[in-house]
């Protein structure tokens, strides 16, 4: 019996008409599909809730955000669980939002996966791309270069991203916004800081950096900052 695939499937920022047409088919074709859990609530599964088949096993993985070793003992069993199918010659669909490699949970499965099964990636439209067509601004053309950084970083390895990038990604930004937007002020960029929530979601939100409340401020979201204007801009 030949063994099965598991297909690592970007399903984009939010927006289920953003999923490509070959994740598309690898997701309805799947035996099973699985897909990262937070608080109870998926969030790559309800971008594709509509195309799901009845009749598909569907997995849950527990992965909470909270940082550390926390979310390793969720992907050790999620990873038994989809071997099990592989190894009965069954296709298995794991869910990511964005793409499945640019800060994507399926990297954690990736690891514990490859080498030892069938392994295909599909990628997918990301958040960051999808950020910047909410604004809608080029996020780099010509020569320029960008810089992309988690929220998490402290300020000085942020600030060498600064250094780096004619435009400035800083991703997950949640309860990080404060010291982030105090940061920008100190690089005298604040009026060129752009803050995109939930890109291409229904709910999304964009607004200049410094019209956002602090406290409203969620993991679901982006900062841009673009250093000098360009003539596209």
């Amino acid at each position: 019996m030949s063994r099965g695939t598991v297909y690592g499937l970007g399903v984009g920022p939010g927006d289920p008409e953003l999923i490509t047409l070959k994740a598309l088919r690898r997701l309805q074709a799947a035996r099973a599909v699985a897909f990262p859990v937070q608080r109870g609530e998926s969030v790559a599964r309800a971008i594709v809730a509509a195309y799901l088949r009845e009749d598909q096993d569907q997995i849950a993985i527990d992965a909470p955000m909270t940082g550390g070793d926390s979310a390793q003992p969720g992907y050790d069993a999620a990873a038994a669980t989809i071997a099990g199918y592989l190894d009965r010659g069954e296709d298995v669909a794991v869910l990511c939002e964005g793409d499945p490699l640019f800060y994507g949970s399926f990297i954690y499965l990736l690891g514990r996966l490859a080498g030892k099964h069938q392994v295909e990636v599909v990628p997918g439209v990301t958040s960051l791309t999808a950020c910047a067509a909410a604004l809608p601004l080029p996020l780099v053309g010509r020569d320029e270069r960008l810089a992309v950084m988690p929220a998490i970083l402290p300020n000085d390895r942020l600030r060498e991203g600064f250094v780096f990038g004619d435009a400035v990604a800083i991703v997950k930004v949640g309860r990080h916004f404060a010291r982030l937007a105090a940061l920008i002020q100190e690089l005298g960029l604040t009026d060129r800081a752009h803050y995109v929530e939930r890109a291409s979601h229904a709910v999304q939100r964009v607004l200049p950096l410094a019209e956002v409340d602090p406290a409203t401020a969620t993991y679901f979201a982006i900062i841009l900052v673009f250093k000098e204007a360009s003539p596209w801009r």
